[in-house]
């Protein structure tokens, strides 16, 4: 019996001990495209206004490099980004500061709770900044309008197996660094069944994003057929719009809805339709009322083939936004065509 108490008391040590050994993982992505759009009248004529992949000609994405270490119930994550998207998403150009997208340390307090703190990828939208995590290449008019991080402590709850609760507490929106104003913002995200209500909030002042609610989620109508939503309001009553270049006080915003309909034709292709309607608010600019914004539409139907770790994206991308682009005589059009080819390789 001693020698069996023993044995179970040795193989329990070393199940302990290979549990709290140290996990170091890193993975990653790079990403190129070649764009060009079909009523090119240079480069002012070309940009739909969203975040990412608005060059024309051959251009880089971004190199994404993430280092994840973990000790038993608590780890890090460093995630390093360079090139054009990587600068995007930090909102700086300079190459020493601006290449943390994200940096946080975690704490699995139980299996049903953890806690982050440090800078940490946004929690609203459909869409992400990593190019391999999204179906479309190009990004959304609402994905692109939000917030891309957050820097704050957040923490996690699976209340059960299909419902899940997150609430932080941040600096405001995609204020990175530190918070000169004394100010905060709030976010929530509610679980249900793969489906997510957020909620996000800041005063709205300097520029802040104010409140959004955000709706993500998705159902599989068939084995091969997926259907991907996503629709936000946004509203800040502390923003500002320019008028004949004098910059007033408004209500400013957004709100919209965004289709993703995906067919998988076999194992390595299938083919994605976004469907998006944006529609921008500015309103109450100093007595002046309500300043009348047309509706942008995009559609882009993306094409995505994969070999191992390697994905070949073809793009078609139409914006319809009334006097919104230039065409190929410098006249104002009413839309963009444009097509991407985009490779990605993640590891």
């Amino acid at each position: 019996m001693a020698a069996l108490v023993l044995t179970t008391s040795v193989a329990f040590a070393q199940e302990e001990e290979a549990k709290e050994k140290p996990q170091l993982t890193i993975n990653g992505s790079v990403d190129a495209y070649f764009r060009t759009a079909f009523n090119d009248a240079g480069e002012a004529s070309t940009d739909p206004g969203t975040a990412f992949a608005n060059q024309t000609g051959f251009a880089l994405g971004m190199g994404n490099l993430i280092a994840s270490y973990e000790t038993g119930k608590v780890g890090a994550v460093l995630d390093l980004v360079v090139g054009p998207r990587g600068e995007g998403a930090t909102f700086n150009s300079d190459i020493v500061d601006g290449i943390v997208n994200q940096a946080y340390v975690y704490w699995n307090v139980s299996d049903k709770t953890t806690l982050t703190m440090g800078r940490f990828n946004t929690f609203l939208g459909y869409e992400v900044i990593a190019p391999q995590s999204n179906f479309n290449y190009s990004t959304s008019y609402l994905f692109s309008n939000g917030p891309f991080s957050h820097m704050g402590v957040k923490a996690d709850f699976a209340l059960s197996d299909d419902f899940s609760l997150m609430v932080g507490v941040m600096n405001p929106w995609d204020t990175n660094d530190i918070t000169t104003t004394g100010e905060y913002s709030f976010g929530a995200q509610l679980g249900f069944y793969g489906q997510y209500l957020n909620f996000y909030y800041d005063s709205g002042n300097n520029g802040g994003l104010g409140t959004e609610i955000d709706f993500t989620g998705g159902f599989d109508i068939t084995d091969s057929f997926f259907l991907g939503i996503n629709a936000a309001y946004d509203i800040n009553s502390n923003g500002t719009a320019e008028i004949n270049d004098v910059e007033l006080d408004a209500k400013t915003g957004f709100y919209g809805v965004a289709l993703y309909p995906q067919i998988a034709t076999s194992d390595s292709f299938s083919i994605g339709l976004r469907a998006e309607y944006f529609q921008r608010i500015v309103d109450d600019v100093d007595g002046i009322g309500d300043l009348d914004i047309d509706a942008t539409t995009a559609l882009t139907l993306t094409g995505s083939y994969s070999v191992d770790n390697f994905i070949l994206k073809p793009e078609f991308r139409l914006d319809s936004l009334k006097d919104g682009f230039t065409d190929s005589d410098g006249e104002a059009s009413d839309s963009l065509a444009t097509f991407t080819l985009a490779a990605i390789y993640s590891f």
